[in-house]
């Protein structure tokens, strides 16, 4: 016997990895990581309002991983999430290899590496302990979401799986990173200012997600022919 028509448009639909332009959404979220990740190292402060360069791209990190998850599955997802944490330690490595290697008796700028880029392990461990709770958190719960949802319901499956993942990773880097440092209130200004404005851009950019995500699904032929995660 076979499913209706009706009963097949509700099926739980992934496109493959194998074609298509997987390849450039996971390029494009591993490079708004390193980015994010050499921005964050200056905190920022506007008024009262304390943040760090991260904030500028990162949350793009997060509209991105939505496109993975909501196109492509749990296990797609996962895998350029610890692409994208496989590279950020990568990253830290070389920044600390050249940061201890001679610098040229001409070259007078080693203490300003070592005060931007140099390797500070604390900063290190938040942010791709951060990065790794958090989209992993992002990726199941929108997958989660879209179990029930199926094909509706977009927007509830990226506000939520935003805010449970960005919340967990804005709580582990600064907890890790900052905490003993900025302390009592300013330690909190700083926790929840991030999450909020992470969150809220992610809320203002949901129309541009939307588009994103339907011109990838459109470009993935195995789109509507594949289902599970």
């Amino acid at each position: 016997m076979t499913s209706p028509p009706d009963a097949d448009r509700e099926r739980v639909h992934f496109a493959m990895t194998g074609a298509g332009v997987y390849p450039v959404v996971v390029a494009s979220f591993v490079g708004l990581l390193l980015i994010s990740n050499i921005g964050a190292v200056k905190l920022i402060a506007f008024g009262p309002i304390i943040t760090d360069g991260g904030a500028f791209l990162f949350p793009l990190t997060y509209i991105v991983g939505d496109v993975l998850s909501e196109v492509y599955g749990l296990k797609a997802a996962r895998k350029a999430i610890l692409l994208g944490f496989a590279m950020s330690i990568l990253a830290a490595i070389t920044f600390w290899l050249v940061q201890l290697s001679p610098p040229a008796a001409d070259w007078p700028n080693q203490e300003a590496y070592e005060a931007v880029l140099g390797f500070v392990p604390r900063i290190v461990l938040a942010s791709v302990c951060g990065f790794l709770v958090g989209q992993l958190l992002n990726a199941y719960v929108l997958v989660k979401i879209k179990e029930r949802t199926k094909e509706k319901a977009l927007w509830l499956r990226l506000i939520g799986s935003t805010a449970v993942g960005e919340f967990a990773d804005t709580l582990v880097f600064c907890t890790i990173a900052f905490y003993g440092i900025i302390t009592g209130s300013e330690f909190w200004n700083y926790v929840l200012v991030g999450y909020v404005y992470k969150t809220l851009l992610e809320v203002v950019l949901l129309p541009i997600t939307y588009r994103v995500i339907a011109a990838v699904k459109r470009r993935e032929p195995t789109y509507a022919l594949s289902s599970g995660g």
